[in-house]
């Protein structure tokens, strides 16, 4: 061959653009009347590596299958023979029906389907919940209160358990027990009185008569109330209460609760109190006419209770 000449069916002759180019045009170019997508065209298919050049191209052959799995060399695209099928699209999954736009997972459906068996857990815990607390109510209920057949080894609570204690009854002493000074004396004349045989103090109208009570067998130190049982006919009286040799408070108040009258001693009885501290042992209790006092009454009893009461 010789310079600028490659022979026949050169690389060159099978440009489908040569035609374009002004080298391709001098060797005699020309544009394709067929293949490469013009009408009548031919594809040619053959195994890599059998063309040779300067001679005539075989016919084609079928091409053979290969073995599984392995590519064949001499297999073409169907779209690319003549009439071939063309390429063939998977069609995409439609969720619904009708033929309509596909649509993703029914999550609506999904969602009413979680909600219930969330529901459906709630509503067995809480008949759980409240079974358990029927049995537990029903359990103490039933242990209120023994059967028959159960026996108890503790002694069973007194009537009384609950109820305040009752306190130690405290000395009482009567008028004619009592220690007279200052023109003070016992008389019996006016009826009402609860001493024994009747007997009251008389004569306290006066400065300086005085009755003393020596109180043994106090308990212990604390609050007392001492109760003086009294009568008197006329306006508010009142005296001088000494415990232990100081006077207490301000005044004793003997005033006349019953509201008797037209000096009639006899329903005039009544009785009054005062809240001294008392050591344990053995105390002393005056009550006396002072410069000032009023002092016209009639004395019966003197009594103690423990702590501040009123009765």
């Amino acid at each position: 061959m010789t310079p600028g000449n490659n022979g026949a069916s050169t690389p060159e002759d099978d440009d489908p653009f040569g035609y374009l180019y002004a080298d391709g045009q001098a060797n005699g170019a020309q544009p394709p009347s067929g293949g490469y997508g013009y009408p009548n065209s031919v594809n040619r298919v053959r195994p890599v590596g059998t063309r040779q050049y300067g001679q005539q191209a075989p016919a084609p052959q079928a091409p053979q299958q290969g073995s599984y799995g392995q590519p064949s060399a001499h297999y073409a695209a169907p779209e690319t023979l003549p009439g071939g099928a063309p390429a063939a699209h998977s069609p995409q999954p439609s969720h619904g029906g009708g033929g309509g736009r596909g649509r993703g997972p029914n999550t609506k459906g999904l969602l009413i389907g979680a909600i219930a068996v969330v529901a459906a857990v709630v509503i067995g815990i809480s008949v759980a919940m409240i079974g358990g607390d029927d049995d537990e109510k029903g359990g103490n209920q039933a242990d209120a209160s023994p059967t028959q057949t159960q026996g108890s080894t503790e002694p069973s609570p007194s009537a009384s358990e609950g109820e305040p204690e009752e306190k130690a009854d405290l000395p009482t002493i009567d008028a004619k027990a009592l220690r007279l000074d200052g023109g003070a004396g016992l008389a019996s004349d006016v009826e009402g009185a609860q001493s024994d045989g009747g007997i009251y103090v008389a004569g306290l109208n006066k400065p300086g008569a005085t009755v003393t009570w020596t109180v043994n067998g106090v308990p212990e130190d604390g609050a007392y109330t001492v109760f003086v049982r009294y009568s008197t006919t006329d306006d508010p009286q009142s005296m001088t209460l000494t415990v232990n040799g100081k006077p207490f408070g301000t005044k004793l108040n003997m005033d006349n609760f019953a509201r008797a009258k037209d000096g009639d001693f006899s329903k005039g009885w009544t009785k009054t109190f005062a809240w001294p501290t008392l050591n344990k042992g053995t105390n002393t209790i005056s009550v006396s006419c002072a410069d000032g006092d009023k002092c016209n009454v009639l004395l019966d009893q003197l009594w103690l209770k423990e702590g501040q009461v009123k009765d």
